[in-house]
């Protein structure tokens, strides 16, 4: 009797796997080099402003016969106010980077600071053009810190999306890499011009020159960001567009917290990097060409230095880092700050012991930031709260560090510095590591 095979039941299709929809990554070469050189134009045009402000003091504000300070205390004042349009720059750009896509807004930024270095360099003189002199400039801020605000919420969502596997602290490295390539070269040429020219040459029309030479390299950047990989994922493209305040509607939590981990790290970074040499000039007697070659061998160390704390959180996490930094400025900024005695060797030696400890925040402050937010709403979420909080803090030390040179009390500064440090720190004991966590897409 013949045996009827059994009938064989076919494998059960199973469904496959979700998909998580994502941008093309791009060369990480050409990506890193995308946010990188634009985002070293961006600060170089930023910076200039810092290292030549005694010079612009003298030529677009006027003197008063009682005090010599008024002067440099008006432009340290435009720019404070320069750092106040940064909140509104990072909210709009970032925006912009959530619903066009983070390639738009970096184009837009890089033009944008082009333009506004331009009228820096084109600002008539005080003697010339009375009250208008003044007021260019401070338009000229008004939009540079525009620019600024929305070329950190842009860039630095870009670089960390652009990262692989384990290396989101690497990539967020680079933003300050860039970031003190800018700063160094504007340091750099401040410094050869004031050693190649003479007092009146800088002051007639050397403190120009830097402004025109940013003005031209935003037009290289913007070349090289249109070559760009978009980083934002194809679902965030095809999704519903976010709305304005959506980031901080919906999570103010992250919002203020962006807020505690930025206070010590902006006052921090801003006092060692751009007032130093000047907070040098004003309590000791260290020759101006001094305390600028200072600055500008510090930066260059401090450059070396960020790669290496990228790839330290990628290993040891987050919060060993921020810890290091935060618990560090605490306790020493006083006394890193008083051992500035008139010499350049103290100067220089005081700004590199405070750049390795800077090193703890800034080198994965971008990492940091991104990893807050969700993907659909991180540009402008990082933008808005990390920006105001660098114009409440960051923008305003240099003018509050001379403001109390004037009021004859300058060792107040360097407890204001560790205080704010303190409070960052506190912050950090209770921030969850993320070093080892997916980023959204």
């Amino acid at each position: 009797m013949a045996t009827i095979p059994p009938r064989k039941t076919p494998p059960q299709e199973t469904a496959p796997a979700p998909v998580i929809a994502t941008a093309p990554a791009g060369h990480p070469v050409r990506q890193l080099l995308a946010a990188s050189v634009g985002n070293a134009v961006e600060w170089y045009d930023w910076y200039a402003y810092t290292f030549l402000a005694t010079y612009i003091a003298d030529q677009v504000f006027p003197r008063s016969s009682g005090n010599s300070l008024v002067p440099l205390l008006s432009t340290f004042a435009v720019f404070a106010v320069g750092f106040f349009m940064r909140p509104v720059g990072g909210l709009i750009m970032g925006a912009v980077a959530d619903r066009h896509g983070r390639r738009a807004a970096l184009t837009v930024t890089i033009l944008l600071m082009g333009g506004s270095s331009l009228l820096v360099g084109l600002t008539p003189t005080y003697a010339a053009a009375g009250i208008l002199a003044p007021v260019v400039l401070v338009v000229a801020r008004l939009l540079q810190g525009l620019s600024v605000g929305g070329e950190f919420a842009a860039s630095t969502t870009f670089l960390v999306e652009s990262a692989g596997p384990g290396r989101r602290g690497l990539f967020s490295s680079f933003q300050y890499v860039s970031t003190s390539i800018g700063q160094l070269a504007a340091s750099g040429v401040a410094a050869l011009l004031v050693s190649a020219l003479a007092q009146g040459q800088m002051d007639g029309w050397g403190w120009r020159v830097p402004f025109v030479i940013g003005a031209l390299l935003s037009l290289v950047g913007f070349w090289i960001r249109r070559s760009a990989h978009e980083t934002r994922s194809t679902e965030q493209q095809q999704g519903p567009r976010p709305g304005l305040f959506d980031a901080l509607r919906h999570h103010p939590r992250e919002s203020l917290l962006i807020c505690g981990i930025t206070a010590g790290g902006t006052i921090a970074y801003y006092t060692w990097t751009s007032y130093l040499p000047t907070y040098a000039e004003l309590t000791t007697d260290i020759d101006k060409a001094d305390a600028l070659l200072a600055g500008t061998l510090s930066l260059a160390f401090f450059t070396v230095l960020q790669p290496v704390g990228g790839l330290l959180s990628d290993r040891f996490g987050r919060k060993p880092s921020l810890l290091f930094f935060g618990v560090g400025f605490a306790v020493l900024s006083v006394p890193l700050l008083r051992a500035v005695n008139g010499s350049f060797l103290s100067l220089l030696l005081v700004q590199c012991a405070g750049m390795v400890l800077l090193t703890g925040f800034t080198s994965i402050s971008a990492a940091v930031n991104a990893e807050v937010f969700p993907a659909r709403v991180r540009a402008a979420g990082i933008g808005f709260p990390y920006s105001l909080t660098v114009a409440v803090f960051g923008g305003t030390a240099p003018y509050i560090g001379t403001l109390f040179k004037d009021l004859d009390r300058p060792g107040l500064f360097p407890w204001y510095v560790a205080a704010l440090c303190l409070v960052s720190s506190a912050v950090y004991l209770r921030l969850p590591e993320s070093a080892h966590k997916q980023l959204e897409r």
